[in-house]
């Protein structure tokens, strides 16, 4: 264009040099300046105003000369005005420049939000699902659509290893088409090399390799760009045949979508592994149920098929020393009074694992009624008499006068004070003593169960009311003092346990008065 310009300019001043003075051909020299504005070149419209207002004085000069060194009034004027108007040319040129430039720039701002809100809608579209089979046929559909392909080709590989799958879609088509196989060996190499590359490949019949790519897909030009957050990432090949072109900012386009697409094909993988693993946390949960119910089945099966015996057992040993079928020596009596105390044991042990079924299994007791307390601590030193007695430990109660009730299940509150005391005994060598006191301190009623035996180590402390945290207190399962929490919980209360000197344990069962359950 500056070529064009000054060679124009160069005619109009040789055009002006050979023509009279009042022929005012200078005016011809507007044309290349006003031709400048189509360059939109500020610096070019100047340059060309400088160069016409030199030839305008050179080509006035030489005209005078040619007259015979006079110079026309008139015409002088008319240079002046000329050289008015190439500086009024110049400047509207520059102005319409700076408009059209205007104009373009806001041109383009205007196809970059075009393009930005078209790309924002195909993105939502595709991830408006989250199944990846639908979110790779959106991605290959909107890409089509924005690059102005006429068909589109996506390959997706699970590993290097699988075979691939290959979704294919043409404008004209009303849906993807999905197909497990190896794709061509012209298109498996362009897969390659736009893996490898970070931007969009344009393949145009420049060479033979790209020709033999094109012939392989049937088009005139294609782009190839990869989809990158995943190994081996999918790649996405879009076509032009005859007749039709790429939008002109394809590549950049295709590229941006590309980007985005790859996120919602994440995401979507993402929540497909989520919803199996949830499946799968599902399955193991019901399975793990499943094993619990057989379990507390099992364990409730058993209990009861055994407190059936062990009762009777109880009630012919009871019987026998009580001289309902004769009388007996007295060496028979202490091996009866062995075997009850033994036997009394075995019930205790069935006892607490059928509880310890209840509460884990939230089979717990609604009971609520007005319990004597030290009525439930007289029943339970009788219960455990002849236990201690078979041991040679001494069992001595305190009876506190005049003691409040509290409210909840006497059996379940028998049963935390029987294990506190067994514990106790079992914990206590011949000769010792467990003592048990009930007390009431404000708005609490205690049991205190103390004794003089081996202790409990520190270390074995702080995991001593936990499932199986008690084993070996006494030589027990480890359950009996869990129970006995669980049940001091449901009840408002609490247990703790306090080492007394020089030697043995001290446990302590509070309840509140009167005071409804809370639920455990």
């Amino acid at each position: 264009m500056a070529i064009l310009c000054y060679a124009l300019l160069i005619c109009a001043w040789i055009v002006d040099l050979f023509t009279p003075q009042l022929f005012v051909a200078a005016i011809l020299l507007n044309g290349p300046i006003a031709l400048s504005s189509l360059a939109l070149n500020r610096r070019l419209t100047a340059q060309l105003v400088v160069a016409a207002q030199i030839a305008n004085v050179i080509a006035g000069y030489v005209n005078g000369v040619q007259n015979h060194y006079h110079w026309d009034g008139i015409a002088v004027g008319d240079r002046l005005l000329t050289a008015l108007s190439f500086a009024l040319v110049g400047y509207l040129s520059i102005k319409t420049q700076d408009y059209a430039r205007e104009a373009g720039e806001s041109s383009l701002r205007a196809r970059q939000v075009e393009i930005e809100k078209a790309l924002r809608a195909a993105v939502d579209r595709v991830r408006a699902s989250l199944n990846v089979e639908l979110v790779l046929r959106g991605v290959l559909r909107e890409s089509t659509t924005l690059a102005g392909a006429s068909r589109g080709l996506l390959i997706v590989r699970g590993s290097t290893l699988d075979v691939p799958v290959l979704l294919s879609y043409a404008r004209d088509e009303a849906d993807v088409v999905y197909e497990r196989k190896a794709p061509p060996t012209e298109l498996a190499s362009l897969a390659a090399r736009a893996r490898a590359s970070p931007d969009a490949l344009v393949v145009t019949p420049a060479d033979v390799l790209a020709r033999l790519t094109l012939s392989a897909l049937g088009a005139e030009a294609a782009l190839a760009v990869a989809l990158h957050g995943e190994e081996p990432a999918p790649v996405l090949i879009l076509a032009v045949t005859s007749g039709r072109q790429f939008v002109s900012e394809a590549p950049d386009i295709v590229r941006s979508f590309a980007d985005q697409a790859a996120i919602a094909l994440q995401q979507a993988r993402l929540f497909t592994r989520l919803a199996e693993q949830h499946d799968e946390i599902v399955q193991q949960r019901d399975e793990i149920a499943r094993r619990g119910d057989v379990i507390r089945d099992i364990v409730y099966a058993l209990a009861h098929d055994l407190r059936t015996p062990l009762g009777a057992a109880d009630v012919t040993m009871k019987q026998a020393l009580a001289s309902a079928y004769g009388e007996l020596p007295e060496r028979y009596r202490d091996v009866l009074r062995t075997a009850l105390a033994s036997n009394s044991e075995e019930r205790r042990l069935v006892e607490t694992l059928l509880l310890v079924a209840r509460y884990e299994s939230g089979e717990e007791s609604n009971v609520r009624e007005a319990v004597d307390c030290n009525a439930v601590m007289l029943r339970v030193v009788e219960e455990l008499a002849q236990v201690a007695e078979a041991k040679g430990v001494a069992l001595v109660s305190q009876v506190a006068p005049e003691l409040p009730d509290v409210i909840g299940d006497v059996h379940e509150l028998r049963r935390a004070l029987v294990n506190l005391v067994a514990n106790a005994l079992a914990a206590t060598p011949q000769g010792g003593t467990v003592s048990i006191r009930c007390t009431r301190d404000g708005e609490t009623v205690s049991f205190a169960v103390e004794d003089d035996g081996y202790g409990v180590a520190e270390d074995r402390r702080a995991q001593l009311f936990e499932r199986f945290g008690g084993s070996g207190i006494g030589g027990g399962t480890g359950l009996g003092l869990y129970v006995v929490r669980r049940i001091a919980e449901k009840h408002g209360g609490r247990v703790a346990y306090a080492p007394r000197q020089p030697k043995g344990s001290e446990f302590t069962l509070s309840l509140p008065i009167r005071v409804k359950a809370a639920a455990s």
